[in-house]
């Protein structure tokens, strides 16, 4: 684990390796210099789920032909290394087993479908603007629940999909967080990673493969346009219905959900949460996007060799600006009280006050037991706990004219100031 203190490397092009998973991935240049590529294969990812799961219904909402087209640009374009192989090797058929077992335990249980999932506060933002410590301090609530950790990661529990969370959850969900500071132990100095907190809705919007986690992560430009071009309402509902399962297994009268994701199609969840509360965080672009660019590039690390930091700059401008004017649309044209727009500044500064607003913005009581787990919560989580995060505007060959050419009109729209 890195401490505080510590300041991550700026050296993008050469990241940090352990000495075993540099030979392992030897091993696997090695074995691709012989013929041996060991690309991704959709059919054999879902048979080891099937094999895996013991089950044989992944529901029928395009998922498949979604999957398709990221395992192709995944296997075209991403040049991973061997470890980032067997990582994605990994994850795909872990979404699919999920897949699965959510279907069995809504066959089982019909009446899951009928769930209200009562009050939801949804926070969204551009990346790197607040939006997860929010998520956090809003979920220290006792009386909000989010998405766990280790329900991201395991939605039904393994071995009885009838369980309502298991012991083996939590240790794989720890294991996890244990892989990623081994990993890149400078990632979690850019975004700590912990089981026992709230994680984004993109891991569940991420099982009907159609999320922006793959670009976030890996060289996909095939499937970031594809993935640009879709109808994204089945997957919300997909989302939904994850949601319900969740409410069936652990019981919740509000709700606070999270990923910037959901500025990009901010109009579909619109349309399949409609009661919902958006909470949205604003931040200085010139500090929120080569901040997103560089845990991009930290997060790219681990799993290829090739990280560039111009083409993810040139991709997440293009990308962050997409989700500025998308969201701007939908929101001139919805109900201006469903919004609640958070200075990442004033947030900082005065969370309590900024926690009120919100709740009074959705109708939930804020007491004095809910403003106590939010100091706490405060005082136990400082910045910087794991070490500096270090970028520049010029590591990713911007500079501040490009950012404001792209993000001008957003600035003045919501008064951001210059950071």
């Amino acid at each position: 684990m890195t401490k505080r203190g510590f300041v991550t490397s700026t050296d993008y092009e050469n990241p940090y390796r352990p000495l075993p998973v540099r030979a392992f991935n030897f091993i696997g240049r090695t074995r691709r210099n012989l013929g041996r590529p060991g690309s991704l294969a959709i059919e054999a990812l879902v048979d080891a789920a099937r094999r895996k799961a013991r089950l044989t219904d992944l529901g029928d909402d395009g998922h498949l032909h979604a999957l398709e087209m990221l395992v192709r640009s995944i296997n075209d374009e991403a040049e991973l290394t061997a470890t980032g192989r067997l990582i994605q090797k990994s994850r795909l058929t872990r979404a699919l087993v999920h897949r699965l077992r959510i279907e069995e335990l809504l066959r089982r249980h019909p009446e899951i479908h009928d769930i209200d999932l009562g009050t939801i506060i949804m926070i969204t933002g551009l990346q790197r603007t607040g939006t997860t410590i929010m998520h956090r301090l809003l979920n220290s609530n006792p009386d909000i629940r989010g998405v766990s950790g280790v329900e991201a990661l395991e939605p039904v529990p393994a071995g009885n999909v009838e369980a309502h969370g298991t012991r083996a959850s939590k240790l794989r969900a720890v294991l996890a967080q244990r892989t990623i500071s081994y990993l890149s132990p400078q990632f979690m100095a850019v975004h700590p990673v912990d089981p026992n907190e709230p994680e984004e809705d993109v891991m569940l919007l991420d099982l009907n493969f159609m999320s922006q986690a793959p670009e976030a992560t890996m060289h996909v430009p095939t499937y970031s346009r594809w993935l640009e071009e879709q109808d994204h309402t089945q997957t919300y509902e997909y989302f939904r219905k994850i949601l319900q399962v969740l409410c069936w297994q652990r019981p919740g009268r509000c709700w606070v959900l999270k990923t910037p994701h959901h500025m990009e199609y901010l109009n579909v969840f619109l349309k399949v949460f409609p009661g919902a509360t958006v909470v949205q965080t604003h931040r200085d672009p010139r500090k929120a996007l080569p901040s997103f660019c560089s845990m991009v590039a930290h997060g790219r690390a681990i799993f290829s060799d090739h990280v560039d930091p111009k083409e993810i700059a040139r991709h997440w401008c293009r990308k962050t600006h997409r989700m500025v004017e998308l969201t701007l649309q939908t929101r001139a044209e919805a109900d201006p009280g469903r919004f609640v727009d958070v200075s990442y500044y004033d947030l900082i500064k005065d969370p309590m006050t900024q926690l009120h607003r919100i709740h009074g913005q959705a109708g939930i009581d804020f007491g004095s037991e809910a403003m106590r787990k939010a100091e706490q919560y405060t005082n136990a989580h400082p910045q910087n706990r794991f070490g500096k995060h270090a970028y520049r505007l010029g590591d990713f060959g911007l500079n501040e004219d490009m950012i404001e050419e792209y993000f001008s009109g957003y600035r003045e729209k919501h008064a951001i100031p210059f950071e």
